[in-house]
């Protein structure tokens, strides 16, 4: 551009060129940057290609488009947006707006595997020049539309972060007040349209000579309003010398700027290579881009750029694609919106429609719009207006830069109706709103625009005015005054899928849940009854929604009665049920298979599979596959699994949820199968070697805690008598137990415990140490912690239950008031930190032991004070004959029983009484009777 006289740009760039040397005391700096935005609104001007440059979600934009396609009605239509996503948009018509068209990837390849799963969304709404162009390209015969952005695989491909994070990914400080606000959830927003300045320095200033308080309102006051009413070349070049601006006056952030040029260079590659292989003239086309890419200056802008540019094969990454549900509050906190300003752009898109007379294009058959009267199609491919030859278009920025902005006139009626409006809805939710606020609310929303330069309050005027009067400080209810300004003025729209536009497993979803009689794709809660004991064909839906309550967020199928364990099924169930609310969920589980058992299935493998997989998160799986998809077969394999990863694991950190679950599938496989399944007899039987190896180090272990040790001998004595039986040997056990020397006190009682259940430590042994422990003065403030071992022990000792409360009671019965008040805080914190699931237990065993009644406690003597019976005497150490002597004695009864025997014989009167070996020498008839017995057996 050289900015010859004859240029119809000249005069303004020559008045621009003044300014900067009178304001910038010289040409320099910003000479270059005026005479550059002319230079681009030139440029992009005379493109024999028309670039149409808009606004995201931007009521004038949308105007203009509509009014342009029915004056040029364009032979194609390029629209800056992922061309993956083509597909997709005849789904629309089965939609009520807004939606957001979405690519998914859950199973990625080229891209690092935190990123999983890969989401990138484009919101679609009526009052938006994207939708205008959508409706008119597939409503229109002959008419092509073709998207020309980069695909869905190259945004992560140049989005990557330094951080490895995405760099669109919206405001990450966005307020989750509704969750009408999360329904993108964490997807990449494609910016279609963004314009907005990237330099702080600009916004902060525009902001401040404007006299609003945030961008949104800057636009709506300074561009919507002025280009409202405008013609096409105004409205072009206008939009064109704002992207300029902003484009120019951006800082240098190479990241920012290497992916917008790489954007503008593939479109245009995309463009070229689209009017070579059709032959299309370029007079019939029309570019519907954003402003900020429109006045691009890479050497691939035009028809008649440059082909040096190289498009990068996508990655192996599989993408599906889909529609899911959005909103004005999701659309505001993606792309940074001010809350409200989308439904305020809503509310003018409609005044324009009415003031202008402009006919907007809605898709035939689109789902939340009144039905349009029928109207002639547009034929493209023989206009009523044939299109002149380009000529370079009149400067038309000269005119709108010098002209002062017009003043609209008040309308007494709009806002009396607005102040009207919030006083009811503000008594509705709680506000003490009477007339008088009204009133207030009327005026100080025409002070609020005098102030602000500005004849006509504009919502956000009228915002401000409604909180000032009406709030007053204080919110009785759930919503605010600014909330309920935003919901008068067109609400937080939410956009709904329809059913033919769901993927085949939502479908399937609402197929089979059909008989619950529900409308499930109406958005809030619904309650299902579920009757199954009457209705017996309800045990299907029930399965689903315990299935769909595994997969999809907390919320979506909640149950109220009724619950679902290994061996047992409800009868009845109730359900609060909010599919519709929570339809992106549902979708997105659409893209991982066909049926919700398929994904339920991979996602089991894929948590099993995982590389960083524990034994208990496999034993989950397990328990799930067995619990919702009764798969035996799946339940095998990833048993199979679980056996492979506890073998290979060297730490106990799992070992209290191993325990949990496995005693949980051996109780169900018990009384459910007539035999235990292979692996979890494998399981139990490496895991009574793996932990038996793993105990000694874990005793003195600093990282292991006293429930994970307690959870290993939990395992190794709950599973003794199934290990033993398959081949284990006890040894082991006993050889690890004496191999353990614990530090710690809690730990030396857990030891001490186990030895008891063994065998080799006497109770009366064990009572004597604590005896020994309670006698020490050093000792007794770590007593507590000997407390705690000895609770933990519960677990895998629970008949030391009586001993445990012994324990405790001795403690408070021997120690003074000033030894036992000092740690009795500690005693308490330690058993609720760490022995809380086995209280129960002990208390149950306290109330067991001590006596019902107050009045039998003077009296009470503990059960460990009374008089012990003395032990029974060691194997090698002979009897008393006392039974011998007793029948001496009292020969009578012997005599009868000989008698009716027919015994004869006679009593021994002296001697030592006849040995066992001795009577089998007199009598050998009964050993040699056994050995024949015992020798037909074995050959038989």
């Amino acid at each position: 551009m050289s900015g010859a006289p004859e240029a119809p740009f000249a005069a303004l760039r020559s008045q621009l060129q003044d300014a900067a040397a009178t304001f910038a005391d010289g040409p320099g700096a910003l000479e270059g940057i005026l005479r550059g935005i002319v230079d681009d609104v030139e440029r992009a001007v005379g493109e024999p290609l028309e670039i149409f440059p808009v606004c995201h979600h931007s009521p004038a934009s949308a105007i203009a488009m509509a009014r342009r396609l029915r004056e040029k009605q364009p032979k194609t239509v390029y629209l800056e947006l992922c061309e993956d996503m083509a597909p997709l948009l005849t789904e629309l018509r089965n939609c009520r707006l807004p939606v957001a068209v979405q690519s998914f990837a859950s199973e990625i390849e080229g891209f690092p595997a935190d990123w999983a799963p890969l989401s990138v969304v484009a919101p679609v709404t009526e009052a938006s020049a994207e939708y205008q162009a959508i409706a008119y390209a597939l409503d229109t015969p002959g008419v092509e539309l073709v998207l020309v952005d980069r695909s869905s695989d190259h945004v992560f491909q140049w989005e990557t972060a330094p951080d490895g994070g995405t760099g669109d990914e919206g405001d990450p400080d966005a307020p989750e007040e509704a969750e009408q606000t999360a329904l993108h959830g964490d997807a990449v927003g494609v910016e279609i349209g963004d314009l907005r300045p990237r330099f702080a320095e600009l916004e902060e200033h525009l902001l401040r000579h404007g006299r609003v308080r945030h961008w949104s309102e800057w636009w709506h006051q300074y561009v919507e309003l002025p280009l409202g009413d405008s013609d096409h070349d105004t409205y072009r070049q206008v939009m064109l010398l704002i992207g300029s601006l902003f484009r120019r006056l951006a800082p240098g952030d190479p990241g920012k700027v290497r992916v917008d040029e790489d954007r503008e260079r593939y479109m245009w590659t995309r463009m070229r290579e689209h009017l070579a292989a059709t032959g299309t003239d370029p007079a019939d086309c029309l570019y519907v881009s954003g402003a900020f890419h429109a006045a691009s200056r890479v050497a691939e802008f035009g028809v008649h750029g440059s082909d040096t540019f190289t498009i990068s094969p996508p990655s192996g990454t599989e993408w599906r694609h889909g529609l899911i549900p959005s909103s004005h509050g999701a659309i505001e906190a993606q792309f940074g919106l001010a809350a409200g300003s989308v439904s305020i752009a809503a509310t003018e898109w409609a005044k324009n429609v009415k003031r202008t007379g402009v006919r907007p294009f809605r898709l035939e058959g689109q789902a939340g719009t009144r039905s349009a009267r029928p109207k002639k199609a547009l034929a493209a491919t023989a206009p009523a207006h044939p299109v002149p030859v380009p000529v370079p278009a009149a400067d038309r920025l000269t005119g709108f830069l010098q002209r002062p902005p017009a003043l609209d006139a008040l309308d007494e009626a709009e806002l009396l109706g607005w102040s009207v409006e919030i006083v009811r809805a503000a008594r509705r939710n709680g506000y003490l709103a009477s007339t008088a606020d009204a009133i207030a609310v009327f005026e100080t929303s025409i002070l609020l625009a005098g102030m602000r330069d500005r004849a006509k309050p504009t919502p956000y005027d009228f915002q401000d005015a409604a909180v000032t009067c009406i709030e007053k400080g204080s919110v009785p209810g759930r919503r605010d005054v600014g909330r309920l300004v935003e919901i008068m003025m067109g609400g937080d729209r939410v956009g709904q899928v329809g059913y033919d536009a769901l993927p085949p497993l939502a479908r399937d979803v609402h197929d089979r849940l059909a008989p619950l009689e529900l409308r499930l794709q109406q958005r809030g809660v619904q309650r299902a009854l579920l009757d199954i004991a009457s209705r017996p064909e309800l045990a299907r839906c029930s399965d689903l929604l315990w299935m769909l309550r595994r997969l999809l967020p907390q919320g979506a199928a909640r149950t109220v009665m009724g619950e679902r364990r290994l061996g047992e099924r409800s009868i009845q169930e109730s359900w609060d049920l909010a599919l519709g609310t929570h339809q992106r969920a549902l979708i997105e589980l659409g893209y991982e298979g066909v049926s919700v058992e398929q994904v339920l299935e991979q996602r089991l493998r894929r948590v099993a599979y995982a590389p960083q997989a524990t034994a208990a998160q496999v034993l989950e799986a397990v328990e799930d596959a067995t619990l919702y998809l009764r798969s035996r077969r799946l339940a095998d394999e990833l048993g199979t699994r679980a056996l492979e990863v506890l073998a290979g694991e060297r730490s106990v950190d799992g070992a209290p949820e191993v325990l949990r679950r496995v005693r949980r599938l051996l109780a169900h496989y018990r009384t459910s199968e007539p035999v235990l399944p292979p692996w979890i007899e494998s399981f139990v039987k490496t895991g009574y070697a793996h932990y038996c190896t793993l105990l000694p180090t874990a005793f003195t272990d600093d990282d292991a805690t006293v429930r994970q040790v307690a959870a290993m001998l939990g395992f190794l004595f709950g599973m003794e008598g199934l290990a033993l039986s398959l081949g284990c040997d006890r040894t082991q056990l006993e050889l690890a137990l004496a191999q353990s020397h614990p530090t710690d006190p809690a730990r030396a009682a857990l030891l001490w415990a186990a030895q008891t259940h063994l065998g080799t430590l006497p109770r009366e042994v064990l009572r004597e140490r604590c005896a020994e422990l309670l006698g020490n003065p050093l000792v007794v403030p770590a007593y507590p912690r000997y407390l705690s071992g000895f609770v933990h022990a519960l677990e895998p000792v629970p008949h030391l239950a009586d001993f445990v409360v012994e324990a405790v009671s001795n403690a408070f019965a021997l120690l003074p008031d000033a030894v036992l008040l000092p740690w009795l805080p500690n005693l308490i914190t330690t058993l609720r930190a760490g022995g809380a699931e086995l209280a129960p237990l002990l208390i149950r065993e306290a109330g067991r032991v001590f006596p019902a009644r107050l009045a039998e406690l003077d009296a009470w003597v503990p059960p460990w004070r009374l008089p012990q019976e003395p032990p029974a005497p060691p194997a090698g150490q002979a009897a008393a004959p006392g039974g011998v002597s007793l029948l001496a004695e009292h020969p009578g009864t012997c005599d009868a029983l000989a008698r009716l025997l027919g015994c004869e014989g006679t009593w021994r009167t002296g001697g030592a009484t006849p040995s066992g070996a001795v009577l089998l020498a007199r009598h050998p008839q009964t050993a040699t009777a056994l050995e024949a017995l015992l020798a037909v057996g074995r050959h038989g």
